[in-house]
């Protein structure tokens, strides 16, 4: 007989125990990133430049690069380039609110005026919807009245507004400038047993969020450009301001395409008749199936697939945050989890994988 004792069973099964492990892990992310969501959200007059730089590198970083490449100081080329940006969203911002200001109430009017035909043939349905289009005419009101008396209160949220943008894009100058540098920053950060890691990881996030946003840019282009180009010809009532709204909703995935799509119906509906509007009706569904089939695959193949039921919890998590910000940030950052994560699981699947077997 052997001195040894014998080994002490242990009181949980295996499964449970890798279960009860699993279940300790989701836990502590969890609690993790609720504390940064929470910190975002006290800190979030610094958090949201930040962001929006980082988006803004991410799109701007192709230019940048170039100019780079064809021997431009990187401090001049950083400069060049915003200054490109400040042209481009500038005017593309003038002509967006120009176009939504002058044919707005005309918008709101036209979906009054198709709420009370919906009324007519459908009930309560169309009901509703006339209820929206005043109570957003009314709002619209009140909010030019509190602007007019209030003009303090005006001034403060211009002045937030301008404040961040111009952070926002001070920061994309040093973002694009000393981009050279992130790698070794963040190696400097962890431990050098880390730094590996640490740089695929972050190397994917932004290749993940720089596909996200050149793609989704083009594709929003491309939609506003179709659907404001068929709205002419169907001589729709505000057919710029409905294109300008397409283009700013086509940042939020699948919802804005829906939101945007419907306006768009329903102004032609009330302005131009039943033919019309199914004319329009059947334009935003062969332009949504082109995006889909055609411009969707080619964003998905710059950035990583995520299935649209991910897509709408992070919007819905992004708007119960942070409002319409949280809307548009939260796919471009759901987009960099995903990425971190298939890293992640890619080095481990490498790890685990099982050697090549030797001759017997």
């Amino acid at each position: 007989m052997s001195g040894v004792p014998p080994a002490p069973t242990p009181l949980l099964p295996e499964t449970v125990r890798r279960l009860a492990a699993w279940c300790a892990v989701v836990l502590l992310v969890t609690a993790v990133l609720a504390v940064v969501v929470w910190l975002c959200t006290v800190f979030r007059t610094v958090v949201t430049p930040v962001l929006l730089a980082v988006l803004g590198t991410a799109l701007l970083g192709p230019m940048h690069r170039r100019l780079v490449r064809l021997r431009v100081n990187r401090s001049l080329a950083a400069a060049l380039t915003c200054l490109a940006v400040v042209a481009v969203v500038g005017g593309a911002s003038y002509i967006v609110v120009l176009a939504l200001i002058e044919t707005g109430d005309q918008i709101v009017d036209s979906l009054r005026r198709a709420g009370e035909s919906l009324a007519e043939h459908f009930g309560a349905l169309g009901t509703s919807l006339e209820d929206v289009a005043k109570n957003s005419k009314d709002l619209l009101a009140k909010f030019g009245g509190t602007a007019a008396s209030g003009v303090v209160a005006g001034l403060s949220v211009v002045g937030t507004v301008i404040a961040t943008a111009l952070l926002a894009l001070v920061l994309i100058f040093f973002f694009l400038r000393d981009s050279d540098r992130a790698v070794g920053t963040l190696r400097a950060l962890v431990p050098s047993r880390s730094g590996d890691l640490m740089e695929a990881m972050g190397r994917r996030a932004f290749e993940a969020v720089e596909g996200f946003m050149r793609g989704t840019s083009f594709v929003a282009l491309v939609d506003g450009v179709l659907i404001g180009a068929g709205l002419l010809v169907l001589r729709v009532p505000g057919a710029l301001g409905l294109a300008a709204l397409v283009f700013v909703t086509a940042y939020i995935p699948y919802l804005g395409a829906i939101l945007s799509g419907a306006v768009a119906v329903l102004v032609a509906l009330a302005d131009r008749g039943w033919a019309i509007g199914l004319w329009a009706l059947g334009l935003v569904l062969l332009v949504q199936m082109i995006e889909g089939y055609v411009l969707q695959p080619v964003v998905q193949s710059r950035t990583v697939q995520m299935h649209p039921a991910v897509v709408m919890l992070a919007i819905t998590a992004g708007a119960s945050v942070a409002g319409i910000l949280g809307m548009l940030l939260a796919v471009p950052l759901t987009a960099a989890a995903f990425g971190v994560v298939s890293e992640l699981r890619t080095r481990y699947a490498a790890g685990t994988a099982p050697g090549p077997v030797g001759p017997a």
